[in-house]
């Protein structure tokens, strides 16, 4: 979950760069040939095969136009405090158990329904991790979502809607 090259196949080509000690920045590159950027992430806690945590990304300014917010509404989320996420990893029987806690979010703020997959768009952690789990299962991760009609998705190979 913290190689580079790993992490590009489940974020939807996004890269995670960072040398995961505790205090250390989270570094979002967006494509290979691209610049990482700092987006204010820092790690929290970093113990191998047992939790991984850090800070959640604010709201960064293309957001606005994936959503479709006003410069009022992005303004509004731009308040928004920073959340926590945490990944602990535990044994279960012969395999692995992973359990995803994202939280300390502000509240009535948008970031919950963002990660939560519920605004239009979809994604967040449910699109996420289902693609991780396909990923170690199959060795490919889920296609690319495509836009099938306003607030739905649908899988590029035309795999039916991806909605949370």
């Amino acid at each position: 979950m913290t190689e580079p090259e790993f992490t590009r196949h489940y974020w939807s080509g996004v890269t995670l760069v960072s040398d995961w000690r505790p205090g250390s920045p989270l570094l979002w590159q967006d494509a290979p040939d691209a610049e990482a950027r700092d987006l204010g992430q820092r790690v929290l806690a970093a113990e191998p095969y047992h939790r991984l945590s850090y800070s959640w990304h604010g709201v960064p300014p293309e957001h606005a136009a994936h959503f479709g917010w006003s410069d009022e509404e992005l303004a509004a989320r731009l308040g928004e405090r920073r959340s926590k996420v945490t990944f602990d990893l535990e044994p279960h029987g012969d395999t692995v158990r992973l359990t995803v806690t994202h939280d300390d979010f502000s509240p009535e703020g948008e970031m919950h329904r963002a990660i939560s997959g519920q605004l239009d768009g979809g994604g967040g952690w449910p699109e996420l991790l289902a693609s991780l789990k396909t990923l170690l299962e199959t060795g490919e991760p889920l296609p690319e979502p495509v836009p099938a009609a306003p607030g739905r998705l649908t899988t590029a190979g035309g795999g039916g809607s991806r909605g949370c």
